[in-house]
C-alpha cells in the first residue's frame, strides 16, 4: 500500500501496510538511521520524531496514522530552538553514549516550541519518556536552561 507524507520537507511516497511503524519506514524504506529503535513499545524515547511539529513516537506510530502529516527528524530538525540546543548540549558536553540523543534534542525541541522558557518541572514532565542509560538527566536539563537563555524572548 501507497503511503503518501512530508518527510524533513520532501514530499516521499512509500511502499509499506498500514501498521508498519513509522520508525522503520524512516529507518529502512528511506534510509534515515538518526532516529533509534529502543524499545519497541514507546518506553524510551529514543524513536522520537516530530509529526506536524508534536513529538511523538516512531516505534508505535504505524505509517498510516501520519499520513499526509510533515514529518520531521532528527536529520531535518532545525531552527532557532535545535540551533540553541545543539551549541547547549555540546557546552555542556551532554553526550556520553549517544544512542538516546536524537530521542532527547527532538522531545527538548518540541518544549521549548511549546515554552520557551521552561522551569525544572517542565522539563522533567517533557522529557520523562526520555530514558538515558548513562544517566546524563542533570545536563540535559542544564542545556535545556541553557538554550531556552540563547532565545530572543516572546
Amino acid at each position: 500500500m501507497s503511503t503518501t507524507l512530508t518527510v524533513n520537507g520532501q514530499a516521499v511516497t512509500v511502499e509499506a501496510e498500514p501498521d508498519t511503524p513509522l520508525l522503520w519506514v524512516l529507518r529502512a524504506d528511506l534510509r534515515l538511521t538518526g532516529t533509534k529503535f529502543g524499545c519497541g513499545m514507546a518506553l524510551c524515547g529514543a524513536c522520537t520524531v516530530h509529526a506536524n511539529g508534536s513529538a511523538i513516537r516512531s516505534c508505535v506510530t504505524p505509517v498510516s496514522a501520519v499520513a499526509g502529516q510533515d514529518i520531521t527528524t532528527i536529520e531535518g530538525l532545525q531552527g532557532p530552538q535545535a540551533e540553541a540546543l545543539r551549541a547547549a548540549w555540546t557546552e555542556v558536553d551532554v553526550v556520553q553514549c549517544g544512542y538516546c540523543q536524537s530521542g532527547q534534542l527532538m522531545s527538548a525541541c518540541a518544549l521549548l516550541k511549546d515554552n520557551p522558557r521552561p522551569d525544572d518541572a517542565a522539563i522533567d514532565a517533557a522529557m520523562s519518556g526520555n530514558l538515558c542509560r548513562c544517566g546524563t538527566y542533570p545536563r540535559i536539563r542544564v542545556a535545556i536552561h541553557q538554550a531556552a537563555k540563547a532565545l530572543p524572548a516572546t
